[in-house]
């Protein structure tokens, strides 16, 4: 009985993957939950493992094609059973054999006689027309078509970027008409009511024709541009065709050596004549000029099958530019200003992962502050192309953006819908300041990112939302409804306007994953690589504004929340610090506000008050050696 293996859903958001390599072929055996192939999303690099036993016999999507989630992979029958489901057998063996010894032996005969070959070269010139008959792979169509028409054109279609989004706005082309782009090279720009977000090429081609301009709006699954196939050059090529001229001839003698011959010597004298040209091909004093002008046209063929093959090939090393890379590790790369001809992959065969990306930047960071450079120099160039950048602005008129719309939109009608005010305390972070700088090298060398406060407030924020779930609710006309999990979004500042990505399930999760998850949000966030529905959905909002070393602000809240805490810088100042036995000294301590700003429809002050003092008390307390393991 055969199975088949499914393209799994790597998200919630994800739709589709790329078959990046097949671990098995057609025939070998693989077990239960042994890896299958590697599947490349816009999230994740990952191994399929086989959700069966038994034997691949069927491979149905080729490595670097894209599937959506659901699609049939390959087909895995049981132990035994032949490529194609059937049973292996010995009488189908048998036959098999017998076959191969027919065909190796139909492709002896012509070789053995030389004296016949030698007498028939007389008599060549008017059967030899055999290999040029070929031109049927040559009088296809399909490649002329190609490039002349929009045949040969694959449409880019806005995407649906997110479950409620229903259209999109064209902010920004970054290819012109005529244009070469490469598969999944930045195409356009687009702005939506959630994201602001780059398109990829889907083919890589020239850009034929942009059908929507600049600043325009259409719906989801509109045509965006055409993108050709970029083949039109060698396409031309062949135009000329003298071989229709030369079939009525060779026609003739065809029919009659197809009549007195079978037909698998038939394929095996056409084979090896093909074979011959070929090495004629490469002598060009041992071929007539006639056999000169038809030799090019099976040379382009042979070309592009070679090349998908030296991948596989390849052994593993990491200076192998021809080996595939995920879209994601060179979105990575270009990020980073990563080499990939540099590195060495740790991957299967050598590929080149996201993993191997981001440890060479990492390095790259690290060896940058061994390096002696210039500390004036620096600073100096950074405060003068600051200063050319507020020149360039300063007495101009520009048009508010998209996502500038929106903030504005949003915060005007929070203001318009809720009674908003502000309640502040202070907090001592002393503890936490001296238990971060013991532990974060550590942090970050187990963790791979680094360990600042944030994560602690994060890590307080939830436990208190967890104790009042009044802060933790939002309103819904006139209802009220509490919600069951703490969805904490996280203010990320980015040059295009204030963006909040949400961590869902907050509450589930330790200081070592919040801070992985921070992390890993405001970067994808600042690069437009964060999807939409980790934009939506939050119940709690935490903005940090101390991190631009404001003391203290009274933040908007963002709807239909109704509660959002900022926190102020850590600085050090002198304060009474009461002892156990009631004695008060003035001693350096690190100390920080907590603004909450809240919905006074739900919340009132005393509620408030309550929320934050829980908050404080847990950073005060400073208790937080078994959160990192210490």
């Amino acid at each position: 009985m055969s199975n088949s293996v499914e393209m799994p859903a790597l998200g919630e958001s994800v739709t589709e993957g790329t078959v990046t390599r097949w671990l098995k072929q057609v025939g070998d055996t693989v077990e239960v939950d042994e890896p299958l192939l590697e599947v490349s999303t816009d999230k994740v690099d990952t191994e399929i493992p086989s959700p069966f036993a038994g034997t691949l016999t069927q491979i149905l999507v080729e490595e670097d094609e894209t599937v959506e989630v659901g699609a049939k992979l390959a087909i895995i029958g049981e132990a035994g059973e032949q490529p194609g489901g059937a049973p292996t057998g010995d009488g189908q063996q048998a036959a098999q054999q017998e076959e191969t010894r027919h065909e190796e032996k139909a492709t002896e005969e012509p070789q053995t006689p030389p004296e016949v070959s030698a007498q028939d070269a007389e008599a060549r010139p008017q059967a030899e027309p055999q290999p040029e008959p070929q031109p049927e792979p040559q009088a296809e169509p399909q490649p002329q078509r190609a490039p002349s028409g929009g045949d040969g054109a694959t449409p880019v279609t806005m995407p649906a970027l997110g479950e409620s989004v229903t259209e999109g706005t064209v902010t920004r082309w970054l290819k012109q008409e005529g244009d070469t782009v490469e598969v999944d090279e930045p195409l356009l720009e687009v702005s939506t009511d959630k994201v602001d977000t780059e398109i990829p090429s889907p083919v890589a081609g020239t850009v034929q024709k942009i059908l929507v301009a600049e600043d325009e709006t259409v719906e989801v699954g509109a045509q965006l541009a055409l993108v050709g196939t970029g083949a039109g050059g060698e396409a031309a090529q062949p135009a000329p065709e003298p071989t229709p001229q030369e079939e009525p001839e060779a026609r003739p003698a065809q029919e009659e050596e197809d009549r007195a011959a079978g037909s698998l010597e038939k394929e095996a004298e056409a084979r090896e004549e093909a074979g011959r040209q070929a090495e004629a091909a490469t002598q060009p004093s041992a071929a007539p000029s006639a056999r000169e002008q038809a030799a090019p046209a099976p040379q382009p063929e042979p070309e592009p099958k070679a090349e998908p093959t030296q991948p596989q090939e390849r052994p593993a090393g990491g200076a192998d530019t021809s080996a595939y890379v995920t879209p994601l590790v060179r979105k990575l790369a270009a990020e980073h200003r990563v080499d990939l001809s540099a590195l060495e992959g740790t991957g299967v065969g050598g590929r080149i992962r996201k993993q191997d990306v981001l440890a060479a930047a990492e390095k790259a960071k690290q060896a940058q502050p061994a390096q002696p450079a210039a500390p004036a120099e620096r600073p100096a160039a950074a405060v003068g192309r600051a200063a050319a950048a507020v020149a360039a602005q300063r007495g101009t008129t520009e048009k508010m953006s998209r996502l500038r719309k929106l903030i504005a939109a949003r915060m005007v009608e929070s203001l318009q819908v809720s009674a908003q005010l502000t309640t502040v305390v202070e907090v001592d972070v002393t503890k936490i300041a001296r238990l971060r700088q013991r532990a974060k090298a550590d942090f970050e060398a187990r963790e791979g990112v680094k360990l600042s406060f944030l994560p602690f407030f994060a890590l307080a924020t939830v436990e208190a939302l967890k104790a009042h779930p009044k802060v933790n609710a939002s309103i819904e006309g006139d209802e009220i409804v509490y919600h069951a999990q703490e969805n904490l979004g996280i203010a990320v500042d980015t040059e295009k306007g204030l963006i909040v990505p949400v961590i869902r399930d907050a509450g589930d999760l330790n200081i070592a994953g919040l801070a992985r998850k921070i992390a890993d949000l405001a970067e994808r966030t600042r690069t437009n690589k964060i999807m939409p529905d980790e934009l939506g959905g939050g119940t709690f909002t935490l903005t940090n504004t101390g991190s631009r070393g404001a003391l203290f602000d009274t933040p908007i809240i963002n709807q239909p929340q109704v509660g959002i805490l900022g926190t102020g810088a850590v600085v050090k100042r002198p304060v009474v610090v009461t002892d156990a036995d009631g004695g008060e000294t003035i001693a350096i301590r690190s100390m920080m506000y907590l603004a909450l700003s809240y919905d006074h429809r739900l919340v009132d002050g005393a509620d408030a008050a309550r929320f934050l003092v829980t908050i404080k008390d847990r950073l005060e307390e400073g208790a937080f050696e078994a959160d990192l393991g210490l």
